[in-house]
C-alpha cells in the first residue's frame, strides 16, 4: 500500500499540481499585497476615501449603544452591531481583476511562445547513411 501511494505521489503530474499550487498560493498573497499596498492607496487617494474596506452601512444598530464608535466596521460588528461591508467587496473585486489580469497576461504569453515554437520551421533532417549511400551510387552510375 505504501509503495502503490508512492508511486501515485511520484507522479509527474501530481508534481506539477503541488508545484502549481503552492505558486499559486504565493501569487495570491504577492497580489494581495499589490493591491493592499500599492493599488489601493491610489485609488483610494483618487475617490478621497482612505480606504475602502472601512465603507459600510449598518443595518442594525447594536443593542446598548453607550460608549460605541460607529466610526469603524469593527467596532460596529464588535458592539453586535449588523453592518453591510460594501467595501471589503470592492476591495476584493479589484483584487481579484488584478489577478485575472495578471493570469491573463502570463497565459497570453505562453500561448504566444507556443505558437511560436510551433511556426518555427523544422531543420532539415540529415538522411540516413543507406539513403546517403544509394544517391552516391546512383550519382557514379549516371556518369
Amino acid at each position: 500500500m505504501i509503495s502503490e501511494f508512492k508511486e501515485f505521489a511520484m507522479k509527474g503530474n501530481m508534481l506539477d499540481m503541488a508545484i502549481g499550487i503552492v505558486l499559486g498560493a504565493a501569487f495570491g498573497t504577492v497580489m494581495t499585497s499589490f493591491v493592499a499596498d500599492l493599488i489601493m492607496p491610489i485609488v483610494s487617494s483618487v475617490f478621497g476615501t482612505p480606504d475602502f474596506s472601512n465603507l459600510y452601512t449598518v443595518l442594525r444598530e447594536p443593542a446598548d449603544m453607550t460608549g460605541v464608535n460607529m466610526d469603524s466596521l469593527a467596532a460596529v460588528r464588535e458592539a453586535g452591531g449588523v453592518a453591510l461591508a460594501y467595501g471589503n467587496f470592492i476591495n476584493s473585486f479589484i483584487a481579484f481583476l488584478l489577478v485575472a489580469m495578471a493570469l491573463f497576461f502570463v497565459v497570453k504569453g505562453v500561448n504566444a511562445a507556443k505558437k511560436a515554437e510551433e511556426e518555427a520551421p523544422a531543420e532539415p533532417e540529415a538522411p540516413a547513411a543507406d539513403v546517403v549511400l544509394l544517391s552516391e551510387i546512383r550519382d557514379l552510375l549516371r556518369k
